[in-house]
C-alpha cells in the first residue's frame, strides 16, 4: 500500500485565499467577496462537494464499465446547507443544526431503468461518500 498523498494548505492570516498543494498540482480556495474573501477560488465546502461528486462520478463509471455497460457520461450536481433539525424533543443544544448535502446524478447512454436503479446504488458507495457518513477522527497536532 502506498503512503498517503500530503495536501498542504498555506494562507496569509491576514485574509481567506489560501494555496493548496497537492504533490505536482496548485491551486486557490478562497471565500466569496460577498463574505470577505477575494473570490479567487473555491471555497471549503465547495472542495468538500467537490470531492464527493468526482468520487462519485468515477466509482459509477468504472462500476458500468466493469459491467459493460452502456453508460457514456455522469453528472453529479451538489449542493450543501445548514438546516435545523427537526423532531429533536430531546437534543441537549437547541436549536440544532445538520448539514445537509443534497446530491443530484444525471446518468446518460443506453442503459436500462434496471442499470440506472443499480448504479444510483453504487454512487452511495463511493470512499468518499463512505469516509462522510462514517464517524471521522480528526487528529490536529
Amino acid at each position: 500500500m502506498s503512503a498517503p498523498r500530503e495536501v498542504v494548505v498555506r494562507g496569509s492570516a491576514s485574509g481567506f485565499a489560501q494555496s493548496v498543494e497537492v504533490e505536482d498540482l496548485r491551486f486557490v480556495a478562497d471565500e466569496p467577496i460577498a463574505l470577505g474573501g477575494g473570490g479567487a477560488g473555491p471555497t471549503p465546502y465547495d472542495l468538500l462537494l467537490a470531492a464527493l461528486g468526482t468520487c462519485t462520478s468515477m466509482t459509477v463509471g468504472l462500476y458500468a464499465r466493469k459491467h459493460g455497460w452502456p453508460l457514456t457520461d455522469v453528472t453529479v450536481r451538489l449542493t450543501h446547507e445548514r438546516v435545523h433539525e427537526v423532531d429533536c424533543a430531546e437534543c441537549v443544544d437547541h436549536p440544532r443544526h445538520l448539514d445537509r448535502i443534497t446530491l443530484v446524478l444525471e446518468l446518460n447512454g443506453a442503459v436500462t431503468d434496471e442499470q440506472r436503479a443499480r448504479l444510483r446504488q453504487i454512487a452511495a458507495r463511493c470512499p468518499v461518500h463512505k469516509t462522510l457518513t462514517s464517524n471521522i477522527a480528526i487528529e490536529v497536532r
